[in-house]
């Protein structure tokens, strides 16, 4: 296959069946110009919202559910910015509730509220917020679902229906006015976060995480690390003690170790959709909490480990696990370029397989309109927050692999005084698939987005 047409393989719904995408998948991240000419398959063009907020096709509207800066209904304080990861779970009586990350660093200018028993340093700005929504998507409360952590970037559900937010920093107690040491995991439940508390996982390891993806069948927890220059990032497992255990379990410890795949030092070098490699190999960690040295400096043997700039996105599908790498530069020190690729990892097979590379023979010339946060739709294609400059977007992926931009924002664009609508993040969809929500990071907004989607 050329480079501008590739195939992924992904599940066609919840029910797990596989279906094959095929298409001009390199025009996903072609840039704002090209998505102006991508929403003619699907659900037709994007048009212009006349409030300024979000541009989506015909028959879509969205309705603001949360903006930061505004009081949270618990009265705890204000809504804290940096919107990132989300998810959604089913409650009672048609409920929906919504965890979504904070991705806070000290400069952060809404803190997340330190709220008593779900604070775990109180030097940490990041954490996370709690929606509950009625059938209506009409927001009944919002309220702090944990707090004092540092830069919650993105995370995953669990199969027992709680939130696992990953610390996106390996900064130490001590170091920009921290008590605590940070990087860490916490869980996070959705309907009493009281059950849950501020825990860190720490056997899960202590690095940049970024996301985690659960294999329901045997609990064995995937993670992502999200380091952008050299050394980069490994890809991880954890082996609980107590898999499957449901709320709490995985503070029963592991084992954590990283993917090595024979032959290949960083997976930027293989450019190629369909290269598989077998006899996929892992290996433990030496030291999960990196008390001197991070884990992806860590001895591993001679046989070294495998490494890749930028491992974001990560998600279960069917049988394997998929992630994100969103590019590699050489001039950061990867071995080759690329402006994004998705690998798909079998457990039973040991196989790891490139299913999508985007470039560097595409005509994408900015390296940061990348592939982040990925999730499936309620159609089987996938939903894709794009991570770059100017205009961004949501695009999707149908069946058949056509590209088609499902969402524009449009604040300050154009605007010389004011800053851009931020990146987009956090897609999820509501368990009925009748609501997509999605986070703006900044200024951190959450949208529900309704309309047509089993057209």
């Amino acid at each position: 296959m050329s480079a501008t047409r590739r195939q992924i393989l992904s599940r066609a719904s919840a029910l797990g069946a596989g279906i094959a995408f095929t298409g001009a998948l390199s025009e996903l991240f072609a840039g704002t110009a090209a998505a102006q000419n991508l929403g003619h398959t699907r659900y037709g063009p994007l048009v212009p919202d006349p409030n300024g907020l979000l541009d989506l096709p015909e028959g879509f509207r969205y309705t603001v559910l949360s903006r930061e800066g505004d009081p949270l209904r618990s009265g705890e304080g204000l809504v804290p910015s940096n919107h990132d990861g989300m998810a959604a779970f089913a409650g009672r009586g048609g409920r929906t509730y919504l965890v979504r990350n904070h991705e806070n660093r000290v400069s952060a200018k809404i803190p997340v509220p330190a709220v008593e028993r779900l604070t775990y340093d109180p030097a940490g700005k990041g954490g996370c917020t709690a929606l509950t929504l009625d059938r209506r998507n009409r927001v009944l409360s919002e309220r702090v679902a944990i707090a004092g952590t540092a830069v919650n970037c993105a995370g995953g559900h669990t199969p027992w229906g709680t939130w696992l937010t990953c610390e996106e920093t390996e900064d130490k107690a001590g170091t920009n006015g921290y008590a605590k040491d940070h990087g860490f995991i916490f869980e996070v439940d959705p309907t009493d976060p009281h059950r849950t508390g501020a825990v860190p996982l720490t056997a899960m390891g202590r690095f940049q995480h970024e996301a985690i993806a659960i294999d329901p069948r045997n609990g064995v927890v995937y993670e992502t690390e999200d380091a952008f220059l050299k050394p980069f990032g490994l890809f991880y497992r954890f082996l609980p003690n107590k898999p499957l255990g449901g709320a709490g379990s995985l503070r029963a410890g592991g084992r954590l170790q990283a993917m090595r795949v024979p032959g290949v030092p960083d997976l930027s070098t293989i450019q190629d959709t369909g290269a598989a490699f077998d006899g996929v190999e892992w290996v433990d960690v030496p030291d999960p909490l990196a008390a001197s040295t991070p884990t992806r400096l860590q001895d591993y043997g001679s046989k070294g480990i495998t490494h890749a700039q930028k491992l974001e996105g990560c998600y279960w599908g069917s049988s394997c696990v998929y992630f994100v790498s969103s590019f590699a530069r050489g001039t950061d020190g990867s071995a080759a370029d690329h402006y994004g690729q998705i690998w798909r990892y079998d457990p039973q097979r040991r196989r790891l397989t490139l299913v999508i590379v985007f470039g560097p023979d595409t005509d994408v010339q900015l390296p940061g309109e990348s592939p982040d946060n990925i999730c499936l739709s309620p159609s089987g294609g996938l939903m894709v927050c794009e991570d770059g400059n100017g205009a961004q977007h949501v695009f999707g992926v149908t069946r058949r692999g056509e590209v088609y931009a499902m969402a524009r924002g449009r604040q300050n664009i154009g605007t010389p005084d004011a800053p851009e609508w931020g990146e987009f993040a956090g897609v999820t969809f509501s368990p009925d698939g009748d609501t997509m929500y999605v986070n703006c990071y900044t200024p951190g907004t959450t949208f529900a987005v309704t309309g047509p989607w089993r057209r």
